[in-house]
């Protein structure tokens, strides 16, 4: 009995099990109880150059929805920085996901030219968020985009969906490119802000 408990316990925790552990105990953390459909990251994924990015970024990786498909498309010289806040996660990512172009950074999106910094990396040509930027603090919410815009190369992009267009102001006045479009098929459906310098 102890033995088989043992060997439970043990046992990988699946990523949607985990993803909705985590939404009920942090729910300020995740904008949705499940991860983001296989429509939103595709529609994500084709606004970026795969060719020319070489530093991609992304911000709340979770459980690695994103990451895996950020991977399949990246050059074989490219690097990943995932940036994630909540420990859990990031053991998750570490343990799942075996691959050299693949940084996992515990760490906030609000200190991404730091953390490229300490990672040998000048700025990133995309940056890709899955961060409920709603559920932030107004502040809060300005110093990422902020950050962020800083964090790019002269013609890298931020790609990021949200759930509303409360964010849309934030990223005009930090973006002189907004383009918006819509992904109907996820939970729950999807804004799409496709941001350049």
């Amino acid at each position: 009995m102890q033995a088989q408990a043992a060997k439970k316990a043990a046992m990988p925790v699946s990523a949607a099990a985990l993803f909705a552990r985590n939404f009920f105990k942090y729910p300020s953390m995740l904008g949705s109880i499940v991860p983001s459909s296989r429509f939103l990251v595709k529609n994500i994924t084709s606004q970026v150059d795969w060719d020319r990015a070489l530093v991609i970024v992304e911000f709340g990786p979770g459980v690695g929805t994103f990451t895996r498909e950020v991977l399949k498309c990246m050059r074989h010289d490219a690097t990943l920085v995932v940036i994630e806040l909540n420990g859990d996660f990031v053991d998750y990512l570490e343990n799942t996901i075996h691959d050299s172009r693949l940084r996992v950074v515990h760490g906030s999106a609000v200190h991404v030219r730091r953390i490229l910094t300490e990672q040998g990396i000048a700025q990133a040509d995309c940056i890709i968020s899955g961060l409920p930027f709603t559920l932030l603090s107004q502040e809060l919410r300005r110093e990422i985009v902020s950050e962020s815009r800083e964090a790019l190369k002269p013609h890298g992009s931020l790609v990021l969906f949200q759930y509303s267009r409360r964010l849309l102001p934030c990223l005009k006045s930090s973006f002189s490119s907004v383009r918006l479009n819509f992904q109907l098929f996820n939970i729950l459906p999807a804004l799409i802000f496709h941001c350049t310098p």
